[in-house]
């Protein structure tokens, strides 16, 4: 079967960092920490008080009151996202196949808060008073077909639901199945908000969340006074697009998608096989898959969550697969700034890295202070990098096991 080559022709990101692609990594760039208290709901009595919430999003606005209404919070992220990433493609389905056009979002806990109001709306009225719209909004799914709705797209439309690595898996599916023939576009990308009283009391009842209270020292990845990632939200969606495609319209390039490679670690529900030997194979695969060996890759955009088992994991992960070159190459974590926006991860983090190529620019892990023996590789503490980058891989890890590694290359003509 002919391996055709997908380029990324359009994205679009709301972030706890900014509500467009361009914000987001322009304060990416400065090494903005988008982590602050709480202000979704009273969390005054929770041992947990930081988040890294989207601020300043007005979906009426964007997407029109009547329909902004009729969409969750994480499928209002989804759509936003998605017009700018068409937008800034200048991509037209009226133009091409609609039929050859998919869309692939991802949200690992889809309408959280939809859930938690309409319980409370169903004890308090009755249970046949829950809201008609209930069921249809809060569905993980519906953000996936939302997008394919408000875009036009009629392939494939689908939505992962991987934890925390939704939003790898999303991207890493739409690029075999545009480089496998099945279709020329997809959206795709994921999206979460899932900054609610339960699922932050969830996460710190497994004692998985930061509880410290200082915003510059609750998401900490690599440092050895880690201790739980920071509830993050928002939305990253990609326009891919096969090559000959995307040159023929004259569409701009950002970076080309190389690689992917998804495994499981069949090991635990939460925690990470110790030895990364998970993750390790799913960068090995993604490497395998685009024909490039180990000491071509220049930067490793990491999952880095500021969890103990996580980062020290994902680090030997990186050693078994790179051996001496895991030293010489770049690795940071974006949730630094972004906290953990869990489906959306992923995502968000592939947009990172295919601009990080597009422009020559590292981002930093900021806030780094106390360096972990267990995390010794360059994690470009504190300060972002200009860098002549060609070959970059982007990593999620998930809950249930879930590994996966995209792995990009610098466009060049």
């Amino acid at each position: 079967m002919e391996r055709r080559r997908v380029v990324i022709t359009g994205m679009g990101a709301v972030t706890p960092l900014g509500l467009t692609c361009p914000d987001s990594w322009q304060a990416v760039r400065e090494g903005v920490c988008g982590i602050a208290p709480i202000t979704q709901f009273d969390a005054s009595e929770l041992k947990v008080k930081l988040a890294a919430e989207v601020k300043g999003f007005a979906p009426e606005e964007l997407l029109g009151k009547a329909d902004a209404k009729r969409m969750g919070r994480f499928t209002q992220f989804a759509a936003v996202a998605a017009q700018e990433a068409l937008a800034d493609a200048g991509f037209d389905v009226s133009s091409a196949d609609p039929d050859r056009c998919g869309v692939s979002v991802s949200s690992g806990i889809g309408g959280l808060s939809i859930t938690e109001a309409e319980h409370s709306r169903g004890l308090e009225r009755g249970w046949d008073r829950v809201s008609p719209f209930y069921i249809p909004t809060g569905i993980c799914n519906m953000a996936a077909g939302q997008v394919a709705i408000r875009s036009g797209f009629r392939g494939m439309c689908t939505c992962p639901v991987t934890a925390c690595a939704g939003g790898t898996n999303a991207v890493g599916d739409a690029f075999h199945y545009i480089r496998d023939g099945y279709a020329e576009v997809m959206l795709c990308g994921g999206t979460e908000a899932a900054i609610t009283p339960l699922a932050v009391g969830g996460f710190t009842s497994m004692k998985a969340l930061s509880q410290n209270g200082d915003p510059n020292r609750a998401s900490i990845p690599f440092d050895q006074e880690r201790g739980g990632f920071v509830m993050g939200e928002g939305c990253g969606i990609l326009l891919l697009e096969e090559l000959d495609h995307a040159l023929a319209r004259g569409a701009k390039i950002y970076a080309e998608v190389l690689g992917y490679g998804a495994t499981c670690d069949a090991y635990h529900m939460t925690a990470p096989r110790p030895d990364g030997s998970g993750g390790a194979k799913a960068m090995a695969l993604a490497l395998a898959d685009g024909g490039v060996s180990p000491e071509q890759v220049d930067y490793i955009n990491a999952h880095g969550t500021s969890t103990h088992l996580n980062d020290s994991g994902e680090t030997t992960a990186v050693k078994t697969v790179f051996g001496d070159h895991a030293y010489h190459l770049m690795m940071s974590s974006t949730k630094s700034m972004t906290g953990h926006t869990l489906g959306a991860a992923g995502a968000i983090e592939a947009i990172f890295t295919a601009l990080s190529l597009h422009h020559g620019f590292v981002p930093a892990t900021i806030n780094y202070q106390v360096p972990d023996p267990e995390c010794d590789l360059d994690v470009v503490p504190n300060t972002g990098r200009t860098a002549d980058i060609r070959y970059a891989l982007s990593n999620s890890l998930g809950f249930g096991g879930h590994n996966g590694s995209i792995l990009f290359k610098k466009w060049e003509e």
